[in-house]
């Protein structure tokens, strides 16, 4: 059978679970994952190679493939800048797709719009499920122009009663024509075969977009800043989260390593990274530094473990707080914060120095 490669966006709203399918789909943590919602604010590009499957009994032979997984940041009402280009990402991922997968939080409740009754006010229950059921609405409408093949997944099944799934299974299948449904729990990595089946099936006849040794095209400083963005997440609470950006301000690869004396033990190159760490207020850098620069100490040490992992060298890094006031509704630093955008004016900025170096 022919080899077969496509891409393959997932799309869905906040906290479905994205970022923890693709990183139980390719087996790394490639994308940050926390409980917080809109996590993951631009595309994260992953490569899964996908061996060929023999005919069984109960499974049909599928070819092996490349599946280039596309995370994309969960889809809401955009209300600043920041929300516009989270939007524009998951517009570009749903461009020249072979396969999108709309993902859907099993545990998330059903809510039809109620009735308006003249004159009567609706409670405040009323409006949190009309809410809830216009950003339903919103996510759905993001596929209204896709012509590709589309995938209805339920994530985090684990966590609901099986006769609760079948009336959502119901509604959902209803609002659009999906290709397939597939259940799964990405946590729990249940249902991903039957998954990748579903994908592979549907993926055009074509070559490698990438080298078959690449997980993904992003540079190791940006999954460096995403690994720092994630411990802020996790160890800060209210709005510091939210107005937080990170961007990796110096890079430096280990120089040329002393060979070990006899008998002693080889040491770990050293990577130097310093990163900015940029808020909105004054009242947030000081949360984020902490008393006598506790909290700021806490998300360092934590992030420069995973760091050490990602690169298998040491790590010296350096944070520094800045206030940037207001920055989420200001697009040209809001273009600034894209890696792609980040890694261009990195490229220039050496091709200057080396030309003037000559």
């Amino acid at each position: 059978m022919a080899f077969r490669a496509g891409f393959v966006s997932i799309i869905g709203r906040p906290n479905a679970g994205k970022s923890t399918l693709l990183n139980a789909l390719l087996g790394e943590k490639l994308a940050i994952v926390t409980h917080k919602a809109q996590t993951t604010r631009t595309r994260i590009l992953g490569v899964l190679e996908q061996p060929a499957r023999s005919k069984t009994k109960s499974r049909e032979a599928l070819p092996a493939a490349q599946i280039v997984l596309v995370d994309t940041p969960g889809v809401h009402k955009p209300s600043t800048q920041l929300d516009r280009r989270m939007m524009q990402e998951v517009h570009d991922a749903l461009e020249s797709r072979d396969v999108v997968l709309f993902l859907v939080d099993a545990t998330h409740r059903i809510h039809e719009p109620a009735p308006r009754v003249e004159g009567k006010s609706p409670s405040p229950g009323e409006d949190k499920k009309a809410l809830s059921a216009a950003e339903d609405a919103f996510a759905l409408s993001m596929l209204r122009n896709v012509e590709c093949p589309v995938v209805l997944v339920f994530n985090k099944i684990d966590l609901v009663r099986r006769e609760d799934l079948l009336p959502l299974i119901t509604h959902w299948t209803t609002k659009f024509a999906f290709t397939d449904t597939v259940l799964i729990s990405a946590a729990k990595k249940d249902g991903l075969d039957t998954l990748l089946d579903r994908i592979v099936e549907r993926l055009p006849e074509a070559n490698r977009y990438f080298p078959e040794d690449q997980l993904t095209d992003q540079p190791m400083r940006f999954l460096a800043a995403e690994l720092i963005r994630e411990k802020i997440l996790l160890f800060t609470g209210e709005e510091v989260p939210y107005a937080s950006a990170v961007v990796v301000e110096k890079w430096e690869e280990p120089g040329p390593q002393r060979k070990p004396k006899k008998g002693e033990e080889p040491k770990l190159p050293v990577t130097k990274i310093a990163a900015a760490i940029f808020v909105e207020r004054s009242g947030q850098k000081a949360i984020l530094i902490g008393k006598q620069g506790a909290m700021l100490k806490q998300i360092g040490t934590a992030a420069r473990k995973e760091i050490e992992t990602l690169l298998g060298t040491r790590v010296f890094l350096e944070l520094f707080v800045k206030v940037k006031e207001d920055w989420r509704s200001k697009k040209g630093f809001v273009e600034e914060l894209d890696w792609r955008r980040q890694l261009e004016s990195l490229q220039v900025s050496q091709a200057f120095k080396k030309e003037h170096e000559a």
